[in-house]
């Protein structure tokens, strides 16, 4: 806007504003006392930085999913039920040995796909798409159920020279998964009645790949029960913000 054109228009709005203020018996209110700032406090300065994280949070988890192609690095063209099956291959002690906790999962795997049995009982989710990495290529958001807990694992999946790479693997007791801006958003019961947890993953560009950005706890309602949230929401995503 020109400079004259600022001066204008500044000018004509005192003169609104005297106007205004001449019906106006009470003049300007107070809004009372404003609260006294209180800078952040350093405590135990005298402790020696930290030069390594004494507990492993998951803060990058990338991985090529081997055995599952790409045809044309089209992610829409890659079969969701044959990437939960990589990821079960690759996991023998989560999903297919003798005291594996997610055995039932690997059994209803049979139930996935054309041939399958009862298509009701496969415990993949729906696959969403969207580009989540900022290169104008869809990315892919797949759900699949962790048996018997009734565990929702939560993976972000992105194309990277022509391979198939795992950019996010999360692993909870789900109230809600959002997909918000590059944002994959995660809500989780918390034990406390009334809150639940809220976790951010974000996408990074120098990690390359999507990490956690928020890790908090939401107030949902004075009466609204939570159930007891799996282990996973205080060993994983939890370390970091003291849960």
């Amino acid at each position: 806007m020109p400079l004259s054109r600022v001066r204008t228009t500044a000018a004509a709005a005192l003169v609104l504003a005297a106007a205004a203020g001449c019906g106006d018996a009470g003049g300007l209110k107070g809004a009372g006392a404003t609260p006294t700032a209180v800078s952040p406090a350093r405590l135990w300065p005298e402790l020696t930085p930290a030069s390594s994280p004494a507990y492993e949070i998951g803060e990058v988890t990338t991985e090529v999913v081997k055995g599952v192609e790409v045809p044309g690095d089209d992610i829409r063209r890659v079969d969701p039920v044959a990437v939960v099956r990589a990821e079960i291959e690759a996991n023998p002690d989560d999903y297919e040995s003798a005291k594996a906790p997610y055995r039932e999962t690997a059994r209803r795997m049979a139930d996935c796909g054309p041939s399958g049995g009862d298509a009701s009982r496969c415990p993949v989710l729906t696959p969403y798409y969207r580009d989540l990495s900022g290169d104008g290529q869809e990315d892919l958001t797949l759900g699949f159920q962790l048996l018997p807990d009734k565990l929702t694992a939560i993976r972000v999946y992105t194309v990277q020279k022509h391979r198939l790479v795992r950019v996010m693997s999360y692993d909870d007791a789900v109230s809600g998964v959002e997909l918000a801006g590059r944002s994959v958003i995660v809500r989780a019961p918390s034990e406390v009645a009334g809150y639940e947890y809220r976790l951010q993953w974000t996408w990074d560009a120098q990690a390359n790949a999507m990490l956690l950005t928020h890790d908090e706890m939401l107030r949902t309602g004075p009466h609204k029960h939570s159930p007891k949230p799996s282990a996973t929401s205080s060993a994983s995503a939890s370390s970091a913000s003291g849960r």
